[in-house]
């Protein structure tokens, strides 16, 4: 393996112009490119000198901020041995920080000795400003809400047209007023880097809305934030004004670049063989443990490099709080598989700037071992799909869910029992299968808009259409439907750990039942601010006033059972053997230790499950209960599919 590498790659501005820096120890030769900033026609190649440490370098006096530029790489074309050079083909640089156009998909990007100058985006030299770096805005037990930039913004009516879709509007003011009425603590960014679209997509008339295939990890998509390093930290600046954090969502572990059909645009033209895993004693084959076509050797110490430097120039020049890793194995994976304590998770983790932001797994991929939920070292949080499926079963009406939802609700201590607390991301929905409204409108997915005879998506999303698929007239489903909303989010609220929603679950959003919506760049996916269902938006408030109010959503030790927590049936004696075992049981309840932050002192709260489709008697111990939803005393009477919360007086 090659020697850890000089942070200095890229390009660097100095005193008299700047220093080129590109890493490849598999190229013969590689060129610089620069090219005119008005016309766009490349105006000189220069030859870049190899060091020891395959660091090819050039410094070019006279060059200034805004010089467009791209690289050129030699050697053998042999694809069946993993070499793919051809000078024909400009790269963008590793380390670029601004591209001067998207990316598009193009055949021509995949065929060998086609010159691809016109098709490729030219990477812009740019000036670093720093930011302002404050500690992370997420409390334990915080409420995270996952935004897809374009969509949640392009059709806000208040947001002016010009920044409609892109990073600057998520600061308009009546974004934050929302985000503040709902009581999000800090947005998660689905990704706003560089991507391209998948090549089967722009046959088909369409686009990835997304942004799950990066080509730039350092690189802001023009699309969604034509005003660059700037436009973003000057949102994450007037978020964290209004007490928002912002995380930002990125993808290390494949790239745009695909498998052997796919295209040439950076990494894979530079050096193939190092940037990429390949199967053992087969160069030429590519590992797919992301089901994208390639898979990045994040546990290359030039990859780790451009990893941990990627973090760093998120923080050190926009701010951010934090990152949540999609298929976040790859980054801990090795020869020998899945490992924790991997010299790449170790480096993030331990580096001084990194160290204290937040940071999420996605813990899944389809590699070997692929599947690490509890196994990600802390401080990671990790998404918890057990969580998101026990809590749906559970109102799903599944057999056997009573137990599963109590771990659940408590923190998930069978997963994270050796972490000493909960790790845990609860969540319902997120951009990858139904929304929440979604979920209970349909029995099946209906993927047909992405032209796959939907043959795509989750099969399995325990799902329910409440006696209609999809969108109906009929008054008595459109209300069973709000009701299972209100229900299921109330036991999101109500859990210990993290919590997620995803855009417009707090306004019923649809997706016409589409669970994969990922290339459908349209009214689908956009939100839809004229008609929010203002009735699970002011629920929402509600929940997470509850949440805020009282300290036991954001501690994150596990329960004691030493009079912290109490399982109670509608009795309101004490869950028994039978009351657990019932596999038809609908009624489980949940009396919790807290202290109450709104008149400073300790209490307890009752927190009440009915899943049934009747109203039943719910009796609490002693007296003075009172129904914080009706701020009246409590009735013993808890309302079919409800979730309730009372307070003792």
């Amino acid at each position: 393996m090659p020697p850890t590498v000089t942070p200095k790659l890229g390009a660097t501005l100095t005193s008299t112009g700047v220093d080129f820096a590109v890493w490849s120890s598999s190229a013969e030769k590689i060129q610089l490119c620069l090219f005119d900033d008005e016309s766009g026609d490349e105006t000189v190649r220069h030859d870049m000198l190899r060091g020891t440490d395959d660091v090819h370098r050039v410094s070019i006096e006279g060059v200034e901020h805004g010089q467009r530029y791209g690289y050129r790489a030699y050697g053998p074309y042999d694809p069946d041995k993993g070499l793919w050079f051809d000078p024909a083909k400009l790269l963008v640089d590793p380390y670029a920080k601004e591209l001067d156009r998207p990316f598009q998909t193009d055949h021509d990007l995949a065929t060998y000795e086609i010159d691809t100058t016109n098709l490729v985006p030219r990477a812009i030299v740019t000036q670093n400003l720093e930011a302002e770096i404050s500690a992370p805005l997420l409390p334990p037990g915080g409420f995270v809400y996952e935004i897809a930039v374009k969509p949640f913004t392009i059709l806000h009516p208040d947001i002016p047209e010009e920044i409609r879709g892109t990073v600057a509007a998520l600061a308009h003011p009546s974004i934050i007023a929302h985000l503040k009425q709902i009581g999000v603590d800090a947005i998660e960014l689905m990704p706003i880097t560089a991507w391209i679209d998948e090549r089967h997509l722009p046959p088909l008339g369409l686009t990835n809305g997304w942004g799950y295939n990066p080509v730039a990890f350092m690189a802001l998509d023009p699309r969604l934030c034509p005003g660059g390093m700037v436009e973003l930290r000057e949102t994450v600046t007037k978020l964290h004004a209004a007490g928002i954090g912002v995380i930002l969502d990125l993808v290390f572990n494949h790239t745009g670049e695909s498998d052997r059909y796919g295209a040439t645009l950076s990494m894979r033209g530079l050096d193939n063989l190092a940037y990429y895993r390949h199967l053992p004693n087969d160069p030429g084959e590519l590992v797919n443990d992301a089901g994208t076509g390639n898979t990045v050797a994040a546990d290359h110490p030039v990859v780790r490099q451009l990893i941990v430097d990627t973090l760093r120039h998120f923080v050190r020049h926009a701010g951010v709080d934090g990152f949540r890793f999609d298929l976040a194995p790859v980054m801990g994976r090795t020869a020998e598989g899945f490992d924790p304590n991997g010299e790449t998770l170790t480096a993030l983790l331990s580096d001084d700037l990194l160290k204290d932001r937040i940071v999420i797994a996605e813990p899944w991929d389809i590699g070997p071992g692929g599947y690490q939920l509890g196994n990600f070292p802390a401080p990671f949080i990790e998404w918890n799909d057990c969580a998101r499926d026990d809590m749906r079963r559970y109102w799903r009406g599944d057999q056997w869910m009573t137990g599963a939802l109590a771990t659940r609700l408590a923190g998930s201590s069978d997963i994270f029992e050796k972490s000493g607390r909960t790790r845990s991301v609860n969540f319902l929905a997120a951009h990858d299968g139904f929304t929440l409204f979604d979920l209970v409108s349909h029995d099946h997915k209906h993927n047909d808009a992405n032209g796959e005879d939907s043959r795509d998506g989750h099969n399995e999303n325990y799902s329910w259409n409440n006696g209609a698929e999809g969108l109906t007239a009929d008054p008595a489903v459109q209300e069973r439907r709000r009701r299972d909303v209100r229900a299921l989010l109330s036991t999101l609220f109500a859990s210990r750990g993290t919590i997620m929603l995803t855009m417009g679950d707090e306004t019923g959003r649809s997706q016409r039942g589409n669970n994969n919506a990922y290339c459908q760049d349209n009214e689908i996916t956009w939100m839809d601010w004229q008609e929010p269902d203002t009735e699970l938006v002011r629920h929402t408030t509600w929940l997470a006033g509850i949440r805020r109010r009282f300290s036991v959503f954001s501690e994150t030790d596990f329960f004691a059972g030493n009079g912290d927590i109490e399982w109670l049936a509608p009795s309101g004696l004490p869950m028994q053997v039978s009351d657990w075992e019932n596999a038809e049981n609908r009624l489980i309840g949940m009396i919790v230790a807290t202290d109450d932050r709104s008149s400073d002192s300790s209490t307890r709260l009752a927190i009440l499950f009915n899943r049934g489709h009747e109203d039943v008697e719910f009796i609490l111990p002693g007296s003075g209960w009172q129904d914080l939803l009706s701020d009246k005393p409590w009735t013993n009477l808890l309302p079919s599919r409800s979730v309730s919360f009372c307070l003792k007086g």
